[in-house]
């Protein structure tokens, strides 16, 4: 069996991480939980502590391809196992579902689909729960850059070198909107930010439009 890495990219999630990585930490198949704190300023990095995560503590906010790209550079893990920090409702039996096909082989990418809000609607295969085989992350360019976009450069190579994908749906899951996590002005102010950047990256080849 190859050894599972879930990598967590987490902005001051500090009501959900704690419920997110008690999930992935009771599946029997993850071997490494690993939190990235992405420049958090609450108390997310003591609730994903607490709950038995290992942390990367990152001192500013490198956006969510730079987190990911710091547990990635973390781990020797085979299969990587990408999770949102602010899911809600997260179980077991999804992680399972979610790692399933890369892990018998029927896949090299699994993507999860919860329930859609504006910019899955805008941008359909956008999702940040996601099982992969690890030389899918590593044949990125510019990983550590993307952003939000990561999701689109993903996509992108998945379409590019012909990979086998699937999707595996996430009944009953959801996360907290921005704007109820932040307020209005700086939800709204995030959730553009967060449509910019999967716009960007969403040129051909998933290299970021100027």
């Amino acid at each position: 069996m190859p050894q599972v890495a879930a990598i967590i990219p987490a902005f001051n999630e500090e009501r959900t991480i704690g419920d997110v990585v008690g999930s992935v930490r009771r599946c029997v198949l993850v071997d490494d939980v690993i939190v990235v704190s992405d420049g958090s300023q609450d108390a997310t990095v003591l609730a994903a502590q607490q709950n038995g995560a290992r942390v990367i503590e990152l001192s500013e906010n490198l956006g969510k391809g730079g987190a990911i790209a710091a547990g990635l550079g973390s781990t020797n893990a085979q299969i990587i196992l990408l999770l949102d920090g602010d899911l809600v409702g997260l179980t077991t039996k999804h992680v399972e579902d979610l790692l399933a096909p890369v892990l018998t082989g029927e896949a090299e990418i699994s993507i999860g689909q919860i329930k859609r809000d504006l910019i899955q609607t805008l941008f359909p295969n956008f999702s940040g729960q996601r099982a992969l085989r690890r030389e899918v992350l590593e044949a990125i360019p510019n990983l550590e850059n993307t952003g939000f976009g990561i999701e689109a450069v993903l996509s992108h190579h998945v379409k590019a070198f012909r990979l086998r994908a699937c999707t595996v749906q996430l009944g009953h899951l959801t996360h907290i909107p921005k704007l109820e996590k932040h307020g209005f002005l700086r939800g709204y102010v995030a959730k553009m930010k967060a449509t910019w950047q999967i716009a960007k990256w969403s040129g051909r080849n998933g290299r970021a439009r100027t």
